[in-house]
């Protein structure tokens, strides 16, 4: 067992631990970092969304992780096990302790994929698939390019997950290769939600239900996976009426994408870190911890109620790395993240509905003169092209770039509605 001191410790090297880490070495240079993560693979999660809809490959999607992290950021490839944030330490599966002055924590989900009996036996074949993992995300494009009719079923399970449009993005874009098949007749396409509506904003929810219409998709809202047989190709589900009793429904497949539940990670909820619902405890606009003032945290293991996408940690990372700084110097923490996040939603295999919202479910579009519900071809340029860009060679190298919400105009289009 050793021990080693780092002035900034992150926990986690996906999009929100790798950007703070590269961001905090272009702000200040003096600062001694060190990052936690143990996978040697960096994933743009964002693309699986289009490897399931055949518009994007596994190889667009992958990077090494060493390529990655600043070379003055001194990267431990282990796992964070426990955190004794009264004595700023964290010990790692290996034993090694580490002690810090400042801590970020943002190891992002855990994939749940046992909360649902039989998944894990049948996931990869049986034509039951999911999006949600680099190792079975090129199964959903085999099942959707061979199936030529019956039934296909989508899941969503309780929030909080992983950008909460991708349920029903890898579905449109199976309705569209469908439709381009001449086969859309021939389906049944049923989306099984256990939330209550279509998505959580109205203002984007509305124009949805008009995409569901389209493609004569059957929405099955308040319907939870609970149980899969991928060899008699059924899926049960505990469906919740208007007056809250529940009952196991089954459904037929010839095809099914699972959205598997997720959670904070199992080292998260059981740390001091944790509130009671098991998120990292962070105030939702410095994002610093509640109790211990040296920890902050980002990503989706945090408590912050906004959407849990790439969008969120670009916004989140500037303001995180500011208030580490104001803290180190004495100076007061900035209340600057507004809950933004941003969802671009695949309506086909050329157009995307990009929706941009902030806490409240507040519209914020960024860009003016086009309508935030409209389905257009250039948003899906950009989920191909220009986000991924972005991401690779802005973000994650740790450059800050904005572009101002337009509240007068998103309260225009508000108030058509």
């Amino acid at each position: 067992m050793s021990t080693q001191h780092h002035t900034l410790l992150i926990v986690g090297g996906g999009a929100a631990g790798v950007s703070v880490a590269n961001n905090m070495r272009r702000v200040n240079a003096n600062v001694d970092i060190a990052l936690i993560e143990p996978s040697e693979k960096h994933y743009y999660q964002p693309g699986f969304t289009i490897i399931g809809g055949g518009a994007y490959t596994m190889k667009e999607t992958v990077r090494n992780e060493v390529d990655l992290i600043h070379a003055s950021v001194t990267w431990i490839k282990d796992y964070a096990e426990t955190f004794q944030p009264e004595e700023n330490t964290i010990t790692l599966r290996s034993g090694d302790i580490l002690s810090y002055d400042y801590l970020v924590v943002c190891p992002g989900l855990q994939l749940d994929w046992q909360k649902i009996d039989g998944l894990k036996d049948t996931l990869g074949k049986n034509n039951v698939c999911s999006n949600y993992s680099p190792d079975t995300v090129e199964y959903t494009w085999e099942c959707i390019k061979n199936l030529q009719s019956g039934t296909a079923l989508f899941t969503q399970p309780p929030m909080p997950i992983k950008c909460a449009g991708a349920p029903q993005k890898i579905m449109y874009l199976a309705a569209d290769r469908f439709r381009k098949k001449g086969i859309l007749d021939k389906m049944a396409i049923e989306f099984c939600n256990a939330g209550p509506v279509l998505f959580g904003i109205p203002f984007f929810a509305k124009a949805l239900h008009k995409v569901v219409t389209g493609y004569g998709i059957k929405t099955n809202f308040n319907h939870n996976l609970v149980a899969i047989d991928g060899p008699a190709k059924t899926a049960t589900f505990e469906a919740t009426d208007s007056e809250g009793n529940k009952q196991l429904v089954t459904k037929a497949f010839d095809m099914i994408h699972v959205t598997p539940p997720q959670s904070a990670p199992d080292f998260i909820k059981n740390s001091p870190l944790a509130n009671s619902a098991g998120w990292v405890d962070v105030n939702e606009k410095t994002l610093q911890h509640h109790k211990y003032a040296n920890i902050f945290g980002l990503g989706d293991a945090t408590s912050t109620p906004n959407a849990k996408t790439a969008a969120a940690v670009r916004k989140q990372v500037p303001v995180l790395v500011d208030n580490i700084l104001h803290l180190i110097n004495n100076q007061p923490l900035d209340e600057k993240y507004d809950g933004y996040g941003s969802c671009p939603l695949t309506t086909s295999l050329s157009t995307v509905m990009l929706a941009e919202f902030a806490y409240g479910g507040k519209v914020t579009p960024s860009f003016p003169l086009l309508d935030p519900r409209k389905n257009l071809f250039i948003w899906w340029i950009g989920k191909k092209i220009g986000f991924p860009w972005m991401y690779w060679h802005l973000m994650i190298k740790g450059y800050r770039f904005d572009i101002p919400h337009l509240e007068s105009y998103a309260k225009r289009f508000m108030n058509e509605e």
